[in-house]
Parts: C-alpha cells; structure tokens; sequence
C-alpha cells in the first residue's frame, strides 16, 4: 500500500470514527456496564458505580476525541488514556466482585470483552506508528 493510499485511508477514519470497531465495541461495553451497575447499593451511587462507569464512558470518549486530532502523535496519546481507562475498569469491577455487588462469572465475561478492546486499542495504535 502506498504511503499515500495509507494517508487517505487514516483521513477517512480519522473523521469517521462512528465506523470503527473499537468505538463499536465499546460503546456496547457502556450499555452493559450501566445495566449492570444498575443492581449495584445505592450507597455506592456516587462511589464505586460512579467510578465504574466514568471509566467505561472514557473508552469510546477517548477513542473519538483522539480520532478528531491532527496527528498520529495525539491519536496515539488518547489512545493510550483510552487503554489506562479499560485496565482500571478491569480493577474496578474486580473490587465490586469483591464485594459481592456482581458474581464472578459475569465479572469474567466483561473482562473478556475490555480485554478484546484492549487488544483492538494496541492493534490500532501499531498500524499509526507504523504508517
């Protein structure tokens, strides 16, 4: 692929982050974190829960916003923020389980799902410092 091909291609998603899959995939980890938060004391409204899904909204959030950036060296900086985001959620929702607030096997289940976005977040900052 030529260099001006690869160019084109990064403008095209760069505006367009809708299409990408990790902004996808993550907003769908925001419903499910929400609906599972929902079940959450309510003593924990403005603590854990709140933590919990500041956290999973920063995914998406910072996959978009660096995607409006000018540079690859930006992109790559939300995208790291984004990564920071999915390993504290990842924390965070061992600490509930912990705490008996959500069962372990469903605590496995979203983990698996972070952990297939962490992977889409490493493959997508890879293909930017390469091209």
């Amino acid at each position: 692929m030529s260099s001006k091909t690869k160019r084109v291609l990064k403008n095209l998603y760069m505006h367009n982050f809708r299409e990408l899959k990790i902004w996808q995939k993550s907003r769908e980890l925001v419903k499910h974190i929400y609906l599972i938060t929902k079940s959450f004391p309510q003593k924990e409204l403005f603590g854990l829960t709140s933590q919990i899904r500041r956290a999973s909204t920063s995914i998406p959030s910072n996959v978009a916003e660096g995607c409006g950036r000018q540079t690859d060296k930006e992109l790559i900086r939300f995208l790291d923020i984004a990564n920071g985001s999915a390993f504290e959620l990842e924390t965070l929702l061992l600490i509930a389980s912990d705490l008996n607030y959500i069962n372990e096997d469903s605590v496995k289940v979203i983990i698996l799902k972070i952990q297939e976005i962490e992977k889409m977040i490493f493959n997508l900052k890879k293909y930017n410092k390469e091209s």
